[in-house]
């Protein structure tokens, strides 16, 4: 892996990447990574060198608010004023980088659980910029957002912008576990794989609840996800969702097809979607994971072929 550091467009502040390419050959193609909700880049690594050896080049930034994109410890889960916006600026920055330093390639946009909402509403907006849009781990519309919203900007009003409140945690994640509660993992819904759920619960960069600010733009970027949009003028551009039969975030297949649906009412033409059985939240963690690689890869095979 490499490091770098972006300049974000939106008010400067320094964001975290890592990369990677074939070792012997030019790459044939270009992936960015979008990652979920308190996590981090690192723990894309294992896909990310999956890809380069089958000779794609490959970005991962750590959103703001999240990994090594802080200024301070106490920024994980706050992004600021307008946060959900900047994410998704941050991101196409991340996309012109790449662009850059490999020119004229196909390019994927990947985007796993919150980031599965970062990148459709990236693609609102510079769906151009893009080849390839893969939606893995897709949180289903919560018609309660509203009400989050509304919560989330009294307590950061009263407690402060920083505050980190747990009732949100409890009202937005607490009934994921329930199927899987007698496991031993307070959040076993990620994936049945134990050395990933134990690294998990042993990183501090994952083990911490959102501030105020963070849900207020979770709830916002969820919001702006799932509101009605303008029809794109890239029609033929191939959109895969990809999701764990056992997925909490999903609600429900009916939850799930209504979103896949809203890609296609947008007028995009080609959109698929796979749901793996016995898998959870993180597909690409998961115990069977090498057949989410593969079909990871197969999709960009074929936008290359």
């Amino acid at each position: 892996m490499n490091t770098d550091t972006l300049i974000s467009p939106v008010d400067g502040l320094k964001l975290a990447l890592i990369w990677a390419q074939p070792a012997s050959s030019a790459p044939k193609g270009i992936v960015q990574i979008v990652h979920g909700m308190c996590e981090h880049k690192e723990r894309y690594i294992p896909l990310m060198e999956f890809l380069a050896d089958k000779g794609l080049a490959v970005v991962c930034h750590d959103h703001r608010g999240h990994g090594a994109s802080v200024k301070y410890q106490v920024d994980l889960g706050y992004m600021g004023k307008d946060g959900w916006l900047a994410m998704v600026e941050d991101t196409k920055a991340v996309t012109m980088w790449a662009k850059a330093k490999w020119s004229d390639l196909p390019f994927t946009l990947f985007g796993h659980s919150m980031g599965s909402m970062v990148v459709r509403s990236y693609a609102k907006r510079y769906d151009s910029l893009i080849d390839n849009l893969i939606v893995c781990g897709c949180p289903s519309d919560n018609p309660a957002k509203d009400g989050g919203i509304l919560m989330a900007k009294l307590m950061g009003r009263i407690k402060g912008w920083h505050h980190r409140p747990k009732i949100l945690q409890i009202m937005s994640f607490g009934a994921y576990n329930k199927p899987f509660r007698n496991e031993g993992w307070p959040a076993a819904w990620v994936c049945s794989n134990p050395e990933v759920l134990k690294a998990y619960h042993e990183d501090p960069l994952c083990q911490y609840v959102f501030t105020a600010d963070g849900f207020l733009n979770l709830l916002l970027l969820m919001k702006d996800c799932y509101a009605p949009g303008p029809i794109t003028s890239c029609p033929d551009l191939p959109v895969h969702f990809i999701s764990g039969a056992l997925d909490p975030c999903r609600i429900s297949d009916n939850a799930l097809n209504a979103a896949v649906r809203q890609m296609k009412d947008r007028g995009y033409k080609n959109v698929t979607l796979k749901v793996y059985p016995g898998m959870r939240h993180e597909i690409h963690n998961e115990i069977g994971r090498q057949e989410v690689w593969d079909d990871i890869y197969s999709f960009i095979v074929n936008l290359n072929s």
